[in-house]
């Protein structure tokens, strides 16, 4: 199904009642559309992202934040509820279940992302539309189309918006997508898509990005809150309530964004999906360190496969202003340690690679590991910044106590829609972060029942799955 833009009214238009073009375009399109209308790419690859997601949320559960707030949330719930808290062994409402589980799918850095919108769609939208689907027993082929919309809207209003730079886009439109999501689970008509979408518009956080830089880890609730927001929209529209007539405009045009380009929320649309423009993450760190690290990872195989840190004299980085603004070479906890250029290749050289362990307590107190990170410098390129947002570059050079300097350059991250992971790559993720948490033969058939959701008739067999109590057991 293709929305036509042509010869018909600018997008930018406002309406007679003041509802802009765009809003119309998109009611009518998220309304009618069907499934069948997906291209096949987009089917293959939402199901990959559904997978990635379950990976991403079941390993972050274990976290002790995550297991304490399961434990006192689940204290405050008179009843046990129908949705899995993945990863814990337990359900929980729909509101709650959402919460925890987008909050558990960022807590280790390797939820999916697009690099076009700036954010992370995926993680705002699964865990929400996993709980609508729970409740009104969708099939498999429903829950693919809410997660496609979900993730295609929100994408679009991050890439029609420029946030404002003290802005973190975690919590933001992601709200808009969650939302979007469970209206198209409820079989809206475009009007109450339309009154969804402008309801969710005012229900984003003031999210700051200083959260990631000094590690504060309210910053990983920000997707959960995103996910029970958008679930609450749906509910607000249902019982009456009603938002602006120009919400996203508002919002994303003059509040916590400027700039809003109206006609990029429907350029294309039905045609380009963002969702197999998407990314995804190996490195457990922040996407703006992946070029350098990637980088490095080529430095390393130059030298035979590893690096002493006692041979390097001083690691330089040149690389775009995002990526340049990740310099603090002292984190303070994990968080922190992600969003740490210096400690990243600090960590990558000591502990073989960027895997979930290198940015553990155990990894940041490695006395080798701090001392390499004091000697890495960042500085941002203004050519390399211009290349955003299409690349994300990163030039590496390494410089050895012996006299030899070593370098390497990439343009684009490893995952990103011009270097992609195979799906098997996916796979392969996946299992890494399913397996410690439910054995081998338990993520396998996590694994088939992802890859067989476009024929399923009702959810909640993988959903059973879900519910799995981890291997090890799940206590505070």
């Amino acid at each position: 199904m293709t929305i036509v833009t042509q010869n018909v009214i600018p997008a930018s238009v406002l309406l007679q009642d003041g509802q802009p073009e765009w809003l119309r375009q998109w009611g009518g399109f998220a309304a009618r559309i069907e499934f069948s209308d997906l291209p096949e790419p987009v089917v293959a690859r939402t199901k990959l992202v559904i997978l990635d997601c379950i990976g991403a949320i079941a390993a972050g559960m274990q976290e002790p934040e995550m297991r304490g707030l399961v434990a006192r949330l689940g204290e405050r719930e008179r009843t046990e509820g129908q949705v899995p808290v993945i990863g814990a062994g337990r359900r929980m409402s729909a509101l709650l279940a959402s919460l925890l589980n987008g909050t558990a799918g960022t807590m280790l850095e390797l939820d999916e992302g697009n690099q076009y919108a700036r954010g992370h769609p995926g993680i705002h939208v699964v865990p929400a539309a996993l709980a609508a689907s729970e409740r009104l027993a969708r099939s498999g082929p429903d829950l693919i189309l809410a997660i496609a919309l979900g993730y295609e809207i929100g994408s679009r209003v991050g890439i029609a918006s420029k946030l404002r730079v003290t802005m973190h886009p975690h919590g933001t439109w992601g709200t808009i997508g969650a939302a979007l999501a469970a209206a198209r689970l409820e079989g809206a008509t475009p009007e109450k898509i339309i009154e969804t979408i402008n309801l969710a518009s005012s229900l984003g956080l003031s999210t700051s990005r200083r959260t990631m830089l000094e590690g504060g880890t309210v910053r990983n609730t920000y997707a959960g809150f995103s996910n029970q927001l958008g679930l609450v929209a749906w509910e607000l529209q249902a019982s009456g309530f009603i938002g602006e007539t120009d919400g996203v405009g508002t919002v994303y045009g003059t509040v916590i964004a400027e700039n809003f380009q109206p006609d990029e929320m429907v350029r294309e649309l039905g045609e380009r999906w963002e969702i197999v423009r998407n990314y995804f993450k190996r490195h457990a760190a922040c996407r703006y360190t992946h070029g350098a690290l990637d980088a490095l990872g080529e430095i390393t195989r130059q030298l035979g496969g590893s690096i002493d840190p006692a041979s390097i004299e001083a690691i330089e980085v040149d690389t775009y202003v995002w990526a340049a603004q990740l310099d603090s070479a002292e984190p303070k906890n994990m968080l922190a340690a992600k969003f740490s250029l210096p400690f990243a290749l600090a960590t990558y050289i000591v502990n073989d690679g960027a895997s979930v362990p290198a940015f553990r307590e155990a990894a940041q107190a490695n006395a080798v590991a701090r001392d390499l990170a004091r000697r890495v410098s960042v500085r941002e390129d203004a050519a390399l910044t211009a290349m955003l947002p299409g690349l994300r570059p990163a030039r590496v050079r390494v410089r050895l106590r012996d006299g030899r300097q070593l370098a390497a350059e990439v343009l684009t991250n490893k995952g990103d829609t011009e270097n992609p992971y195979s799906p098997e790559d996916v796979c392969a993720k996946f299992r890494e972060l399913a397996e410690p948490v439910w054995g081998g033969p338990h993520a396998e058939c996590i694994m088939a029942a992802v890859d067989a959701i476009d024929g399923a008739s009702d959810i909640r067999g993988l959903l059973d799955l879900l519910a799995r109590s981890p291997q090890h057991g799940f206590s505070q």
